[in-house]
């Protein structure tokens, strides 16, 4: 059980530090709220899991668990939240984007 256990932090760690590059790297706000929103999210819950197997009492499990349910909700509200306030505030898209579903309009750039 701890080398499941070990695995799972692991490759949680590795999701985060995933999303960290993907913060460093992406061209424009949009993409790098996607890379924070999804990557760490998936990544918090997998080191969880592996911390709840860890776990020999049933109140700490319980106690991750509600870690685990609170940040499923809050992490991708607070990105959309960040998102659309960065679109009406008109920032600008990277030079890649070929189509801004948000407003339909299309730019014929390539």
């Amino acid at each position: 059980m701890d080398v499941i256990s070990a695995a799972l932090m692991a490759l949680g760690a590795a999701f985060v530090l995933l999303a960290g590059v993907g913060l460093h790297r992406f061209d424009d706000v949009f993409a790098r709220m996607h890379a924070a929103g999804k990557a760490s999210t998936l990544g918090l819950l997998l080191i969880l899991l592996g911390a709840a197997l860890r776990m020999s009492e049933l109140g700490n499990v319980l106690k991750l668990g509600l870690v685990a349910v609170l940040a499923i909700i809050t992490i991708p509200a607070g990105v959309h939240l960040i998102a659309r306030a960065a679109w009406r505030a008109g920032t600008e898209l990277a030079p890649a984007t070929a189509f801004d579903e948000a407003s339909q309009r299309r730019f014929d750039e390539f």
